[in-house]
């Protein structure tokens, strides 16, 4: 028996089985994947049409995961066809097929609400109705967040939701920042709300013990910012967390904190800074190396070196940006997401639910309630 629990609290192996009209589809060989997989298995909903190169590389990365995690059963969602070209025959993957798909242009809420039929609104029922336990999608991220805030529903005493990736550090370590865009603005108890969903993800996820808690300004005294940051400076200080102050976007890929908590604006704008000029960055150490002759030997020297460099800022290494404060986990993977990137997904996806980030945070949020 697994020792891990299901979104009821009771161990997967005591989940019944629904039956099979209750699936939002019917598999090609007519069987239900509970009955085919076992009671015991944690279950994993999939966008296969999110994502530049959907369905091929999001198929190929739950090949790996397949592979990887026997104890884990998904379910893919989209065109069977075309995901039936890439995928390896396994009892443990069904495929329920749909025929409308969220673009990167639809409007977020209206492609919810109008395309039932899709993938990622399907993916989301799933994960609603019982059937899997979490989801992940490399699709439409606005879409992403009002599937998950409308279908999946958020957690009660909840006010907003965060969307929590891990970025990288010149050491490796990483560290999460939220909220990096599903919330334009926000107000002092919403970056409080952060700060806790944010300390137990990087605790009972990451590993780390005692994270450190920071809070982004435009400078480390206390006073420094804007009312926003001075009111939310006071509410974490007033914590059991452990809030290590004000932290600088300059020090952040430093390590200068294991989670840092700012408003949707700011941190997506953070986010793309940091995407764009690694980018360049690598550009321009590409275009001194392949210069001439003496440094395309210098490059050949260091290879391993640079990859390694490369390795550490790769997004695909880190998995994909949890949606924090719903019901369950919901994960978005980067829109130009590969295997690897997918493979991640499902491995933070997985150590989500295996952990109970949610009900962890419910039971952090009903105790801020009682204060």
């Amino acid at each position: 028996m697994l020792n891990y629990a299901s979104r009821t609290g009771k161990p997967f192996s005591r989940v019944p089985a629904p039956p099979v009209a209750a699936w939002p589809g019917k598999l090609s060989h007519g069987k239900s994947l509970i009955l085919e997989t076992g009671l015991n298995r944690m279950r994993l909903a999939i966008d296969a049409m999110g994502g530049d190169y959907a369905p091929k590389e999001i198929v190929q990365g739950i090949n790996r995961a397949v592979n990887a995690f026997p104890d884990t059963a998904f379910i893919l969602f989209g065109d069977e066809t075309q995901i039936r070209k890439e995928l390896e025959t396994s009892d443990r993957v069904a495929v329920i097929h749909t025929d409308e798909v969220i673009s990167g242009t639809d409007e977020p809420v209206r492609a919810v609400r109008r395309k039932k039929n899709s993938s990622m609104v399907r993916m989301a029922q799933a994960v609603k109705d019982g059937e899997a336990d979490a989801c992940i999608s490399a699709g439409n991220t606005g879409a992403l967040m009002a599937s998950g805030l409308f279908v999946v529903g958020r957690i009660e005493g909840i006010e907003r939701p965060a969307l929590a990736p891990v970025l990288p550090t010149t050491d490796g370590r990483g560290f999460v920042m939220l909220d990096l865009g599903a919330n334009a603005e926000a107000k002092p108890e919403h970056l409080l709300q952060f700060a806790i969903m944010g300390s137990l993800y990087a605790e009972k996820v990451r590993g780390l013990k005692n994270p450190r808690v920071g809070l982004l300004n435009i400078g480390t005294e206390e006073k420094k910012g804007n009312e926003l940051t001075k009111k939310a400076f006071q509410l974490l200080k007033e914590t059991d967390l452990n809030f290590t102050g004000n932290v600088e976007a300059r020090d952040l890929l430093e390590g200068a904190a294991d989670v840092v908590v700012t408003d949707g604006f700011t941190g997506n704008m953070v986010l793309k800074t940091i995407e764009g000029t690694a980018g360049s960055l690598f550009s321009m150490i590409k275009k001194v190396f392949m210069h001439n002759l003496k440094t395309k030997l210098a490059a050949a020297m260091i290879k391993s070196e640079l990859s390694g460099l490369k390795n550490i800022m790769d997004y695909s290494e880190y998995g994909g940006s949890g949606l924090m404060g719903l019901n369950a986990p919901v994960i978005k993977a980067h829109g130009s997401s590969n295997a690897n990137a997918i493979y991640n997904a499902v491995r933070q996806a997985r150590e989500m639910v295996q952990s109970d980030v949610t009900g962890k945070i419910k039971h952090a949020i009903q105790q801020l309630e009682q204060k």
